[in-house]
């Protein structure tokens, strides 16, 4: 933006109209197992990282539509991968059965930079504090370390009563601990002390799979092992909405993911489908099927009309704003042509247009 000219910014709601015209716009389909795990970078929000079941950690621009880097890690495996606040160093978690250290890789030189050893089984979940450069880790052996991504040594230890989900808020100032029925609310800056909030999912003490906070930190999600997915209040604890899908037969994840306004959420299903539901009416939007049977990983692209579902392959749903009647908009980012009608754009234009829709 040049000085002293005033930045235009185009806002779109995410509707529930618009949800039910969304459809996969691009998938890559050159995986040789399935995608365990996904993450878009919090600042550069183009980039996704994933990891698969054939021992690869890929790098994406989902803004062009490309593949920018595949590293394979056979002698370790790989399970769980994040970003850190560097778009170049990922963290990711094993799946050799014999090495439950993370580690931290850097992407340009596929060098290790840090090995984070502590935990005795394996890790199922993490989560960066991108303010801090700290993340929690969580694992079967029924410990939450706390890390700083400085140094090897663990700086926090919880213990906990079963399977253990954890988040960071955005803001990098509370988190979360799900397990056994209920969410542990914590202060970052005093964890020690305990946690100072605990907040009841009513009769579901089923595993605990994912937690997440809304982008504005005011919703939590949680979904579980019984195929449920909590919608709840982050600052007053009471449930919001609660949303009922096929549990999972075998031992995948069932994950969820907000909009970005925090409005509706995205999930996979035990039979493979991928389900959008309002938080607001508390009722089911859209449910597209599939002939898998495992629950598809979602993760909504930040501040996009996007979503995306990773399986055996990686599919990016974005809406055919063609169905919502006369649409046009004038994008600076794609040299200020004017979009009519995306549904009869090419794929990368199509992709273009819904990444910057709420990024204006």
């Amino acid at each position: 933006m040049q000085g002293g000219e005033k930045e235009e910014r185009v806002t779109m709601e995410v509707t529930d109209e618009m949800i039910k015209t969304m459809e996969v716009g691009l998938a890559f389909r050159d995986y040789n197992g399935r995608i365990s795990s996904m993450d878009f970078h919090s600042k550069a929000t183009n980039y996704l990282v994933t990891a698969s079941d054939d021992e690869s950690i890929r790098l994406y621009d989902i803004q062009n539509a490309i593949c920018l880097k595949t590293i394979n890690s056979k002698k370790y495996g790989v399970e769980m991968v994040c970003f850190t606040t560097n778009p170049t160093l990922v963290l990711y978690s094993s799946k050799n059965g014999w090495d439950e250290s993370l580690r931290l890789l850097s992407l340009n030189d596929n060098r290790f930079v840090r090995y984070f050893k502590g935990h005795l089984d394996r890790v199922v979940a993490m989560s960066l504090c991108y303010e801090k450069d700290s993340f929690l880790s969580a694992s079967l052996d029924r410990t939450v370390l706390l890390w700083d991504l400085r140094a090897d040594k663990a700086q926090g230890l919880l213990r906990v009563q079963g399977r253990p989900a954890v988040s960071y808020d955005d803001q990098g100032l509370v988190f979360a601990v799900a397990y056994g029925g209920f969410i542990r609310m914590f202060d970052a800056r005093k964890f020690e002390k305990g946690p100072f909030d605990i907040i009841s999912v009513g009769n579901d003490d089923s595993e605990a799979n994912v937690i997440k906070f809304s982008s504005d930190g005011r919703r939590l999600l949680l979904t579980t092992k019984a195929g449920l997915i909590h919608v709840l209040d982050s600052f007053h604890g009471n449930n919001i909405a609660t949303f009922k899908v096929k549990p999972a037969v075998t031992n995948s994840t069932l994950e969820a993911s907000f909009s970005p306004d925090g409005n509706h959420v995205i999930s996979g299903s035990g039979d493979g489908s991928v389900y959008a539901w309002s938080v607001k009416s508390g009722k089911k939007v859209a449910r597209w099927g599939s002939t898998d049977n495992e629950p598809p990983l979602v993760r909504w692209a930040p501040g996009s009309l996007m979503f995306l579902t990773g399986s055996s392959e990686l599919s990016c749903w974005v809406p055919d704003l063609s169905k919502l009647g006369s649409f046009s908009i004038t994008n600076d980012a794609l040299d200020g042509c004017k979009l009519k009608e995306l549904g009869g754009m090419t794929l990368t234009c199509k992709l273009n247009a819904c990444y910057f829709k709420l990024n204006w």
